[in-house]
């Protein structure tokens, strides 16, 4: 499966459900600003991000947003994102089968 680049960011109220949001973050992607991560991720695993997601946050209050962000190729991809300031490098990282 091809993996792709995602810019996932969230707004959540409550200071709980923010941390859990969080971690669940932490899961899937490297954390690139405060409430944003820059994931890797075939079909299967922005599915397993998204009801993991989905568990967490109040849909009437909170919002996450997953932006594609272009496909993951090469040694040392990096997504086609332009940067003002201070960059960010993507961790290497391998699929688990």
């Amino acid at each position: 499966m091809a993996r792709k680049f995602f810019i996932v960011s969230y707004d959540v109220t409550d200071d709980r459900r923010r941390t859990r949001i969080f971690k669940t973050m932490a899961d899937f992607g490297d954390r690139v600003q405060y409430s944003v991560f820059c994931c890797q991720l075939n079909p299967r695993e922005r599915l397993q991000m998204e009801n993991r997601l989905k568990e967490v946050l109040h849909q009437g209050d909170d919002q996450v947003m997953v932006v594609e962000a272009g496909k993951v190729e090469g040694q040392n991809p990096e997504p086609d994102v332009d940067y003002l300031g201070r960059g960010w490098k993507p961790e290497a990282r391998s699929q688990i089968v």
